[in-house]
C-alpha cells in the first residue's frame, strides 16, 4: 500500500474515489466546497433531499462521470455538538468499511480540514493527519496466516491525503501515525499468533528479528538458566510446570544523549495461561493466548520508536513465560524468593502476572530509569471496574500518572486512574512469608498494583492494567493493539527534552 501527502488542489488531482465531509448542519469544509462546485453543486441538492444526511459516520458513495474522480464517498460529521475526536475517528473508520474492500484501486482523502471540537480536539492539521494515518493502517489489518483459502487480494492499493502543504511537519505527523498504525499492527499479529507458536522462545526470536529488521535496537535475551543466577524464582515459579522454558527478553533504544536516563516499558509476556494447579474454567479459556498483550505492546511501541528514531533512550522489558499445570509445577502454598529477596507465598498459581512482572521491575532497576512503565493483562476486576473501554492506571507518582492520561486522551486510547493508597496493603500480609500473591476479591486491581509496587519504591512508576482492553471477544474476537497509541503518545511528548 502507498500512502502520501499532497498539497494540490483537489479538483486537479485524479483518483478512483473522492473522500469529502459533510456536516448535518452548519458550515462545509473548503475541500467539500471545492468538490461541489466541481459537481455542479450535486452535493448540495443530495444532502437538501435528505439523501447525503450528514449524520455522523454515515457514509454515501456516489457514482460521477467526466470528473478527476470516478466516484464521491461523502462522509457525514453530524453538528456542532458530535465533532469531538471520538467521532472524528468514527468517520474515519466508516470510511475505512467502504473504501478498504471497495472497487477503487486508488483513494484521495480530502478530510484533514473537517473542524474537529471538545475538551480534548484534534485541532490542529497534524493532530488530523497522524489520526488518519493511524487509522488507515489500523483498519487495513488482516490476519488471515493460518487460513487456507486466502482472501482475494484488496483493490486499493494508493491512498492520497490532502493537505494544505506537503512540508516536513505534515509529513511527519502523518508518517508517525501510519508507523503507530503499524506498530499497533505488529501487537495484533503477535496476540492473534495461536500459543502452539507463540511461547516464550518464539517471542524472543521475535525481538532478534525486530533487532535484526532495525539496526537501532539492540536485543539480549536471558535463558532461565541467568535468570536462576539471578534470583529470579518468582518469574521461574510460573514456568515451573510449562515444557517451555521462561525468557526474559531485552531491547534497547538509544536515540537520546548519552547521560539521559532511560524510559522504560515492561511487559508481562505469558504466552498461554491455564491458571496453573488453580486451574481456570475451561470455557474461554482460548483467550488466554493473548495474556501476552503487555508484551505485544511493547513490542509494537518499540517497532513504531525504531521507524520513527525519536531522541529519546527506551529499554523494553517483557518477562515471558508460560503457566501449565504439571507434576513441577508451582503449588497453592509454595513459598518463592523474588529477585529483590522479598519471600512470596503463592496463594493462587493464577494470579501469576505480578510473579514475573516483580522480578523484571526488580531487574530493570540496572538502567537507572527516568520512569518504568508495566503493561499487563493482570486482573478481571480491572474488567469489572472499568469494562472495555478504559485501561487502568494506577502510579506512585501523580505527574508520571498524569502525562500517561493526557497521553490517553490525545491518542483516543484513554485509561483511567485508581488509588494506591496505603490502606489496600494490609490485604496482602502473610502469616508465612513477608507477602502473598493475592489479596481477596475486594479491590483486586488496586491490590495487584499495590503488589507491584513493593518492588518499585526506587523509581518513579506507573502501571497499565489493560485485562479490558488489549482485545476484543465475540464476533470482533481478536487483539486490540492498545495501548500503543498512548505509550507512542507518552514517549514523543518527551523526546528531544
Amino acid at each position: 500500500m502507498n500512502f502520501s501527502l499532497s498539497s494540490k488542489s483537489i479538483t486537479s488531482t485524479k483518483a478512483d474515489c473522492l473522500i469529502i465531509a459533510v456536516p448535518e448542519k452548519g458550515s462545509w469544509p473548503e475541500t467539500t466546497t471545492q468538490a461541489d462546485d466541481a459537481l455542479g453543486g450535486l452535493i448540495k441538492k443530495l444532502h437538501k433531499a435528505g439523501d447525503v444526511t450528514g449524520k455522523n459516520a454515515t457514509t454515501t458513495l456516489i457514482p460521477v462521470d467526466d470528473k478527476p474522480w470516478d466516484r464521491v464517498l461523502v462522509v457525514g460529521t453530524g453538528n456542532d455538538n458530535d465533532r469531538t475526536p471520538a467521532n472524528y475517528r468514527k468517520a474515519l473508520i466508516a470510511m475505512m468499511g467502504q473504501l478498504k474492500d471497495g472497487a477503487s484501486k486508488n483513494a484521495l482523502i480530502a478530510l484533514t480540514d473537517t473542524p474537529v471540537t471538545g475538551e480534548e480536539s484534534v485541532s490542529s492539521e497534524s493532530a488530523r493527519l497522524n489520526l488518519i494515518g493511524r487509522t488507515l493502517e489500523e483498519q487495513l489489518y488482516t490476519f488471515n496466516e493460518f487460513k487456507s483459502e486466502k482472501p482475494s487480494a484488496r483493490k486499493l492499493n494508493k491512498v492520497i491525503v490532502s493537505a494544505s502543504s506537503a512540508g516536513k511537519a505534515l509529513k511527519d505527523a502523518f508518517n508517525l501515525g501510519l508507523a503507530t498504525g503499524r506498530g499497533m499492527n505488529f501487537t495484533r499479529d503477535l496476540g492473534n499468533t495461536p500459543p502452539n507458536i507463540c511461547h516464550p522462545t518464539w517471542l524472543g526470536e521475535r525481538a532478534e528479528q525486530l533487532a535484526k529488521d532495525h539496526d537501532v535496537i539492540k536485543t539480549e535475551i536471558l535463558d532461565e538458566k541467568q535468570m536462576k543466577k539471578l534470583g529470579m524464582n518468582s518469574l521461574l515459579s510460573v514456568s515451573a510446570g510449562s515444557a517451555q522454558p521462561a525468557r526474559l527478553i531485552v531491547m534497547e533504544y538509544r536515540g537520546g544523549k548519552a547521560k539521559d536516563k532511560p524510559y522504560v516499558l515492561v511487559g508481562k509476556g505469558i504466552t498461554f495461561d491455564t491458571g496453573g494447579i488453580s486451574l481456570k474454567p475451561g470455557e474461554g479459556m482460548d483467550e488466554m493466548k493473548y495474556d501476552m498483550g503487555g508484551a505485544a505492546a511493547v513490542f509494537g511501541a518499540m517497532q513504531t520508536i525504531a521507524e520513527t528514531k525519536p531522541k529519546i533512550n527506551v529499554v523494553a522489558v517483557i518477562a515471558a513465560a508460560e503457566n501449565m499445570p504439571s507434576g513441577t509445577a508451582t503449588r497453592p502454598g509454595d513459598i518463592v524468593t523474588s529477585m529483590s529477596g522479598q519471600t512470596i507465598e503463592i496463594l493462587n498459581t493464577d494470579a501469576e502476572g505480578r510473579l514475573v512482572l516483580c522480578d523484571a521491575l526488580t531487574y530493570v532497576k540496572k538502567f537507572d530509569p527516568e520512569v518504568v512503565v508495566d503493561m499487563a493483562t493482570l486482573t478481571g476486576a480491572c474488567i469489572i471496574a472499568l469494562g472495555n473501554h478504559a485501561t487502568g492506571l494506577l502510579s506512585n507518582n501523580d505527574e508520571l500518572a498524569n502525562e500517561l492520561l493526557a497521553a490517553g486522551e490525545r491518542a483516543g486510547d484513554r485509561a483511567w486512574r485508581l488509588p494506591l493508597w496505603d490502606e489496600y496493603q494490609s490485604q496482602l500480609d502473610s502469616n508465612f512469608a513477608d507477602m502473598q500473591n493475592i489479596g481477596g476479591r475486594p479491590a483486586g486491581t488496586i491490590t495487584a498494583a499495590c503488589f507491584l509496587s513493593r518492588f518499585t519504591k526506587e523509581y518513579r512508576w506507573a502501571h497499565l492494567d489493560i485485562a479490558g482492553t488489549a482485545w476484543n471477544s465475540g464476533k470482533a474476537k481478536g487483539s486490540t493493539g492498545r495501548p500503543v497509541p498512548m505509550l507512542v503518545d507518552y514517549l514523543m511528548s518527551h523526546a528531544g527534552k
